[in-house]
């Protein structure tokens, strides 16, 4: 990283500052959005070398939350949309999210890998399957790694899990009827035993979700970001959680 412009130091720790005092989310959701056009707006033909600036974004990022106390961050790095590209575009990205996975566990992280591995080629479903095995007893900062993620898949995942487990048990469907609730389901979702995310934060511009973390996220505040991911500096993140931190969450209403 070049030399920052004093200025932009002095803002920054004028944001640190105005964070303490208040809530720092527990946890963080985002969708890293904007590569293809970071890399077109910065002249780069390919479009990988933007994917790849946003790989490398990440391990910027998940420092930052480490060290300003988030326990747990979702990467929303493939939908399920996605796996529909040209294989002429799909490949080189799962390469770049395999490198990055094997990256993640390599440097210590908890990985947590999510998603539909059934629709990833076998590489990359054995590479998350492996990242999440050799890290799962980590301490500190759990990364979940959305790679073939859906938030419907998910939920039709969890019903599915749900009725599975229900069946080895010998629950009928009527008794299951009976006394089915919400934690039944979330019990079953690929999150189960995390908490639910207290902001997310969606760069380049877009404002939507597009399915991510459906069921999770309803009580979540949103923050809209218009950097393109890639580009996305320190004091951008810190606005995010400064406009959580300022927030009166009112669940319910």
């Amino acid at each position: 990283m070049g030399l920052r412009h004093p200025l932009y130091w002095l803002y920054e720790r004028r944001l640190e500052r105005e964070l303490d005092g208040r809530d720092i989310p527990r946890h963080v959701g985002v969708v890293l959005d904007g590569n293809r056009r970071w890399a077109g707006v910065n002249g780069h033909e390919d479009v990988n070398t933007g994917h790849q600036a946003g790989a490398d974004k990440i391990f910027e990022v998940l420092r930052w939350c480490d060290e300003l106390g988030v326990q747990v961050v979702t990467l929303w790095l493939l939908s399920t949309d996605n796996l529909h590209r040209k294989p002429e575009e799909l490949d080189p990205l799962l390469r770049i999210i395999e490198s990055t996975v094997v990256r993640l566990s390599s440097e210590g992280w908890h990985v947590n890998p999510m998603g539909a591995f059934d629709l990833l080629p076998d590489s990359t479903a054995r590479i998350l399957k492996e990242a999440g095995a050799e890290t799962s007893e980590k301490p500190g900062l759990i990364v979940n790694v959305a790679v073939g993620y859906g938030g419907r898949r998910e939920i039709a995942d969890a019903v599915r899990s749900l009725l599975l487990a229900e069946a080895g048990r010998g629950t009928s469907i009527e008794e299951l009827a009976e006394r089915l609730d919400l934690d039944d389901i979330a019990e079953h979702l690929y999150t189960r035993g995390l908490p639910d995310p207290d902001l997310l934060i969606r760069t380049s511009g877009e404002q939507r979700l597009s399915g991510f973390l459906l069921w999770q996220s309803a009580h979540s505040e949103y923050y809209f970001c218009e950097v393109f991911w890639p580009a996305l500096r320190r004091v951008d993140f810190l606005r995010a959680l400064r406009s959580y931190g300022a927030r009166n969450r009112r669940y319910g209403g």
